[in-house]
């Protein structure tokens, strides 16, 4: 669970440090005061795309940390120990983001790939934005959903893993068939090439051998004087060479040692300088033994050189890729050769990969009409205590036939519901009021959360658009989940706040010349007056107290 949330220089925000408890927790405020940045900050410190506009004006950096509470968490566990990254039964994330827009991400005090914390974040938190209702219509989220409550995901990346290799093998399976139409016209121009590739058989490195080779013999006078001059420097010159200077000091140095033994070490360093000086000079005269001085190799380098280049310009390719393009050319050529025998074996392949995948979607159906079932039945039973009596949830599934297959296999997926009794179940997209959606948007994120695994839930506003005897239902489902998970929700309904476990009030405050977002941890009293303020607006009286002493020992008695 989520044990800890810093937030540092974040938008209007300069500190906030909040210590979380197992169970429910709400957050709540006036209109404005910032109560979803906690939730956005969260969201960075998951991996969520950061950007140098969120960062307080005047700061240097934006700094997120989040500490998580992993001890019952396995699977977290796991993949921190396959990335080289636990730590105990503690989990730190911390996320910085720079005025100048970089970003960097830790775990644990590892530096990590934005895109890692994303993925472990995903292990950790769960957060139900207030405009998932605005999307719900749509048929990929309802697949997500369904998929996800019966814990289909993994049987959905096999079926999408058969699909793309049976659409890659029936792609080659086209082309082949497309191209028999000018084969022997294609079959001509990869013979031609061919020939031309191998009387040319350029080796793999060989125009970076011919490039040194060309600057060496262009510089041959060059080089084959300096080499001349630094022998004579160092060993041939009758004047006196670096060798023979070393042997006089040497000499002179060999007769003080039985003076003074302290000398010896410099004798030593004397000695292994005349070996060096002597293996340098042997290295020389191989290497000028070496030079090349032949016009006509230098003629024979630049004609290889250019008939490279001009191979290279005919195929647009680099040298380095040459080899490469030969060994995709002579496979395009036997292929071709071969084609009606390669077809057959592409015809086989298809029809067994097409098999398969066949195979792994209709298993994949079967167990989205299993979960369906079960998806119905929940969502159905939270719409009774959501303030639609009598109101059905449905999942229409639509068997595809093969030319609509898909990644996620041969189901299309339609979410219905009848918000009243009598009336037939429609579209969710067509029959849904503002409100009904709102409330079909929670019973379908509660429900769908029971198939999941992810400790902490974050829930910004989706309350919104329901009001009175609902939203004490809408408190409730909350408080039922907060009872097997960690909940966080964001809300600015009191008959939701009345039932939290922990409540924060998030305010804005002003000097006159900056305005900043604090966070508070409410006591029992200003819970109270919290509430009242939810009840009654600007002017809080004592019924409004009363009121509100009277829901909060209610919350109390239904978490008791």
């Amino acid at each position: 669970m989520l044990t800890s949330l810093q937030v540092r220089n974040f938008a209007i925000v300069d500190r906030i440090d909040v210590e979380l408890q197992p169970g429910m927790t709400v957050l709540t405020g006036e209109t404005g005061a910032g109560k979803s940045i906690l939730v956005d900050a969260l969201g960075l410190v998951l991996g969520d795309r950061g950007s140098a506009q969120l960062v307080r004006d005047g700061a240097p950096r934006a700094e997120f940390a989040a500490a998580f509470d992993i001890s019952s968490l396995p699977a977290v566990g796991a993949w921190l120990e396959e990335q080289a990254l636990d730590l105990d039964d503690e989990c730190l994330l911390r996320r910085v983001i720079n005025a100048d827009g970089r970003s960097r991400a830790f775990v644990n005090g590892n530096a990590v790939p934005v895109s890692q914390l994303k993925s472990l974040g995903e292990l950790l938190v769960d957060i139900h934005g207030q405009h998932f209702h605005q999307s719900l219509a749509r048929r990929d989220v309802q697949r997500d959903l369904l998929d996800h409550f019966g814990g289909l995901l993994d049987a959905r990346a096999i079926v999408a893993t058969h699909y793309i290799e049976w659409q890659s093998i029936a792609e080659r399976l086209e082309r082949l068939l497309a191209a028999e139409s000018d084969r022997a016209s294609r079959l001509d121009l990869l013979t031609f090439q061919l020939q031309e590739l191998d009387s040319l058989n350029i080796r793999s490195g060989e125009h970076e051998e011919l490039q040194n080779e060309r600057q060496k013999l262009a510089n041959s006078g060059r080089l084959a004087e300096g080499i001349g001059a630094a022998l004579d420097g160092l060993y041939d010159s009758d004047q006196g060479n670096a060798n023979g200077l070393v042997a006089e000091a040497l000499r002179s140095l060999e007769q003080l040692v039985e003076f003074d033994a302290d000398l010896a070490p410099a004798s030593e360093l004397l000695q292994d300088a005349s070996i060096h000086l002597g293996e340098a000079a042997d290295l020389l005269r191989r290497y000028g033994e070496t030079i090349d001085m032949d016009p006509a190799r230098r003629d024979w380098v630049e004609d290889r050189l250019d008939a490279i280049r001009s191979v290279c310009r005919k195929h647009r390719v680099e040298p380095e890729a040459l080899p490469a393009l030969v060994g995709s050319l002579r496979e395009e050529h036997d292929e071709l050769s071969h084609a009606e025998e390669r077809g057959r074996e592409l015809e086989q392949q298809a029809d067994a990969a097409r098999a398969e995948f066949l195979a792994h979607a209709q298993a994949l159906s079967a167990a989205r009409r299993d979960a369906a079932a079960g998806f119905e039945a929940a969502v159905s039973d939270a719409m009774q205590g959501l303030g639609m009596p009598g109101g059905v949830f449905e999942v229409a599934l639509t068997a595809l036939d093969e030319s609509g297959a898909r990644p996620w296999g041969i189901d299309n997926i339609e979410f219905l519901i009848s918000a009243n009794p009598g009336q037939a179940p429609q579209s969710l997209a067509k029959i849904a009021s503002g409100g009904e959606l709102s409330r079909m948007s929670l019973a379908i994120q509660v429900i769908a959360s029971d198939g999941s695994e992810i400790p902490t839930m974050v829930f910004d506003e989706v309350d919104s658009g329901v009001g009175g005897g609902v939203a004490e239902m809408v408190g409730r489902r909350l408080q039922e989940l907060g009872a097997r998970r960690q909940v966080l929700c964001v809300t600015h309904l009191p008959q939701v706040a009345s039932l939290a476990d922990q409540h924060f009030r998030v305010s804005k405050v002003t000097d006159g010349k900056a305005t900043r977002t604090q966070i508070s941890a409410l006591t029992a009293d200003e819970r109270t007056e919290e509430l009242a303020r939810m009840l009654g607006g600007v002017e809080i009286t004592r019924k409004t107290l009363e009121h509100a002493a009277e829901m909060l020992a209610g919350g109390r008695r239904k978490r008791a």
